[in-house]
């Protein structure tokens, strides 16, 4: 789960300005600058149309440039700003708010894996509220992200369950709770523990962080309602239905409601390997990372 790599180039767009580099063709001022509308092929192969307002690219424009990607959005001043959407060379593509020449405010990010994200942005990473869907699974992490992380509270939805609880450095941690759609909650608490992991190649032992989970307590539903006036007494419970077991009945109805083998810990952080080998194709390219 890397934007990375595929966003950011380490060759920038050419700069236009006094010295008007590459081929020109349009408008200009009575200064003789670039102004108004015109079409570039700047020194290094790229190409720009749009429109120029005293020698720079400001406004409506389209940079293409010359491995394949291309930028069509708003500029101010020869940066990307406002609207646009930019087309990366492996085939992704972001769409949204920039700001200085980065994916600031909101916007999607549509991954070659066909993951998406769409929500909050800063500095050209994944900042504040956002929602990312996991395309092999259908599942999907709704909460806050922290510099490209998913961190602080969220809730990760599957097909027929839910946690809620807090992430950091995209691993649940902390007291947190999975909501089942046959109708009951199972409330507990995540810990990290350090897993040793032993590389036959180098033989050395590699320290991973593993996130293992609790079980507390099995309670039903808690459904949202408006809070009732003191005059109003309390709902009484059916006849002949129990309460919903505590601490004492958690561990056998844990073994129902989770899947098949669970012994005691469960993991909330999905997609690992994929999110790995995603990240890997986009460092190989040899562009921006956010990690």
């Amino acid at each position: 789960m890397s934007d990375l790599g595929s966003e950011e180039f380490e060759e920038e767009e050419e700069e236009e300005g006094e010295n008007d580099l590459g081929e020109y063709e349009g408008e200009r001022n009575e200064a003789g600058q670039r102004h108004g509308y015109g079409k570039t092929r700047l020194p290094n192969g790229d190409m720009y149309e749009g429109s120029y307002e005293f020698g720079k690219r400001h406004g409506q424009g389209t940079y293409k440039f010359k491995n394949g990607a291309q930028y069509t959005g708003n500029y101010f001043k020869n940066k990307k700003h406002g609207q646009g959407t930019f087309i990366y060379p492996d085939g992704s593509k972001y769409k949204g708010e920039w700001a200085d020449d980065q994916r600031h405010g909101q916007g999607t990010f549509y991954y070659v894996n066909n993951d998406t994200y769409t929500g909050e942005w800063f500095s050209n990473q994944r900042h504040g509220q956002g929602t990312y869907v996991y395309a092999d699974t259908g599942s999907k992490y709704v909460g806050s992200w922290v510099n490209g992380q998913q961190e602080g509270a969220a809730e990760l939805i599957h097909l027929n369950h839910r946690y809620q609880g807090k992430f950091l450095n995209k691993n649940p941690i902390g007291p947190g709770k999975y909501i089942f759609d046959i109708g009951c909650e199972q409330h507990g608490e995540y810990h990290l523990i350090d897993v040793e992991k032993e590389e036959e190649e180098e033989e050395e032992s590699l320290i991973t962080v593993v996130p293992k989970w609790k079980a507390i307590k099995i309670t039903e539903l808690a459904l949202w309602t408006p809070s009732l006036s003191e005059e109003q007494p309390p709902a009484e419970q059916p006849p002949g239905q129990e309460e919903a077991p505590g601490a004492e009945g958690a561990d056998e109805l844990s073994e129902e409601l989770l899947p098949e083998g669970y012994e005691g810990e469960m993991e909330a952080g999905l997609g690992d390997e994929d999110m790995d080998a995603f990240g890997q194709e986009s460092r190989e390219d040899g562009y921006d990372v956010d990690q």
